[in-house]
């Protein structure tokens, strides 16, 4: 039961990352920080947690989705 637990909080963990991927409510905005504008910063924020969850999906998620064995790839865990 577990894995289906985890299966399903990765599911929700990606569809939130794609969901709010494009910042539709800070396009009209003209805010700017540091020189960029907030969306822009919207999006390197993004991206920066976009790479933090699959870095973390990759570290077991992955291999138990494959059905390859830690050990056979020389994975610790």
């Amino acid at each position: 039961m577990r894995r289906k637990k985890t299966d399903f909080l990765w599911i929700g963990v990606f569809v939130v990352l794609v969901a709010f991927a494009i910042p539709w409510f800070l396009w009209a905005d003209a805010t700017t920080w540091l020189g960029l504008p907030v969306w822009l910063w919207w999006h390197i924020g993004w991206m920066a947690l976009a790479s933090l969850a699959f870095a973390l999906f990759a570290r077991g998620a992955w291999d138990r989705g494959m059905n390859v064995d830690p050990d056979e790839v020389g994975v610790d865990g």
